[in-house]
């Protein structure tokens, strides 16, 4: 009896132990297929998952999106391992996020497709006409500074520092002949609903949340970035998995003629496929 006790006990801390191991990379499912987890933001980058999903299955992969609604959790599940794999960010966010958290070791391993920035505004038809004093509300992600400033400058409205970049900062315009007030940060996903509340003169909004909130972008929108400047989103792994099979599957699916011709469609140029 003592032999059947010690069995039973053993096996329950195996089930335990398997239980909290997390995801791993190819996990084999009931119809014999490699299981592949990813996290990703609802639009478009779970939508374009969700599309790539048949082609995946005739690859013998078994995709599986968690739809996230911010842009930290996908990498805390990443570090985690309750993710295979997440598509959600840009370069310099990923960048940005890895100096923060000294125990992401993610790597990209293939840009998807592009979102260009835009400004939004419900009272003015061009940022020419933003009046003085003009109030700005943009993501309170540092990372995006970079990429809205330099739309700001291009119009000729602000001038930066020399050399600054991508990396460019508020406290780097040395310039700025209207006073526009760009002190109002508020969380991306959030920044839809700031628009159209009504509140600002401008609104930028990250296009992934503007689909979501369902801004008419062709109305709405008053500037863009250039596409020749536009980061690519990308698909980030666990170093460890870079080499990964069933990874490398998913990214030649995303990179297909199938999925590019998907996202022209389903977007109609407010998101731009990447071809690698």
């Amino acid at each position: 009896m003592k032999k059947v006790f010690s069995f039973i006990a053993i096996t329950l801390v195996v089930f335990a132990l398997s239980a909290c191991a997390g995801t791993k990379n190819g996990t084999e499912e009931k119809d014999g297929n490699k299981k592949l987890v990813v996290g990703a933001s609802a639009v478009p980058h779970a939508e374009i998952l969700e599309a790539a999903k048949p082609l995946l299955k005739k690859k013998g992969i078994d995709l599986e999106v968690q739809v996230f609604q911010d842009y930290i959790l996908p990498n805390v599940a990443l570090r985690d391992k309750e993710l295979d794999a997440n598509y959600f960010q840009t370069p310099g966010y990923l960048e940005l996020q890895m100096k923060e958290n000294k125990d992401y070791d993610f790597v990209s391993v293939g840009g998807i497709h592009k979102e260009p920035i835009g400004i939004y505004s419900k009272k003015y038809k061009s940022l020419k006409d933003l009046p003085k004093g003009a109030k700005i509300i943009m993501s309170d992600s540092f990372s995006d500074h970079g990429r809205i400033l330099p739309i700001f400058e291009k119009a000729g409205l602000i001038k930066l520092k020399e050399g600054v970049g991508v990396n460019a900062r508020v406290e780097d315009i040395v310039e700025n002949p209207k006073n526009l007030d760009f002190s109002t940060l508020v969380e991306a996903k959030l920044l839809a609903t700031s628009f159209e509340s009504g509140e600002g003169d401008a609104v930028v909004i990250n296009t992934n949340y503007a689909l979501e909130g369902d801004i008419d972008i062709k109305k709405y929108g008053i500037a863009f970035e250039g596409n020749d400047v536009v980061p690519a989103n990308l698909v980030v792994v666990r170093s460890e998995d870079k080499n990964n099979k069933e990874i490398k599957a998913l990214v030649e699916v995303l990179h297909s003629k199938e999925i590019q011709d998907f996202i022209h469609k389903q977007y109609k140029g407010a998101v731009v496929p990447v071809s690698e």
